[in-house]
């Protein structure tokens, strides 16, 4: 089915320029005689990144069949990633780095999580919005600094480093946004 840029709104998958495309945002422009564009900022589902584009009234683009499906992160062996569908795990397969990417530092052990797969394929992963990550080295907190409310480099389980509260400790579970890598809180 053949999409105008009246169906491109956030969330829609697109093939442009032979790869598939999610629309991340959408504006439409209205030029006076000149017609309608729309400004969007677009994310390759295969390389992870984000560009901005401008389209006319007049252009038309495929859709693309793209479907999540449930897996689980088992573990790393040797720059692969091992995986398995989430309601059966005994069915195992590896994704290389250049599918991880990015989200290598949030990913433990049976942490579940979505497979964007294109023509069959796994081309990307989503993430949850948050993970929750051991900490494991942790620098002691200097007495009479906590009141200012500053924040000290941790590392975690997955070596992750993350800007933490002064009294986070080697030991603790925090939860991370795995949109911006940021502290969210302490978990019990």
């Amino acid at each position: 089915m053949a999409l105008s840029i009246n169906d491109l709104k956030p969330g829609t998958y697109f093939i442009y320029r032979d790869q598939p495309h999610e629309v991340m945002e959408a504006k439409h422009l209205m030029l006076g005689r000149g017609g309608g564009m729309l400004q969007v900022r677009i994310k390759n589902l295969v390389t992870g990144g984000v560009i901005s584009e401008t389209f006319k009234a007049s252009d038309k683009f495929e859709e693309a069949e793209v479907i999540n499906k449930k897996i689980k992160f088992i573990y790393l062996h040797r720059d692969k990633f091992v995986f398995s569908l989430a309601e059966s795990s005994s069915q195992r397969f590896e994704l290389g780095d250049e599918v991880v990417a990015g989200s290598k530092n949030y990913l433990k052990s049976n942490l579940e999580l979505d497979g964007v797969y294109f023509a069959g394929n796994i081309i990307n992963i989503k993430l949850p919005p948050k993970v929750d990550l051991k900490v494991t080295e942790a620098p002691p907190t200097e007495k009479g600094n906590t009141a200012e409310g500053g924040k000290k480099p941790v590392t975690t389980e997955t070596g992750l480093k993350v800007q933490t509260p002064f009294f986070i400790r080697e030991g603790d579970t925090i939860r991370v946004n795995t949109k911006t890598g940021e502290y969210v809180e302490r978990v019990k």
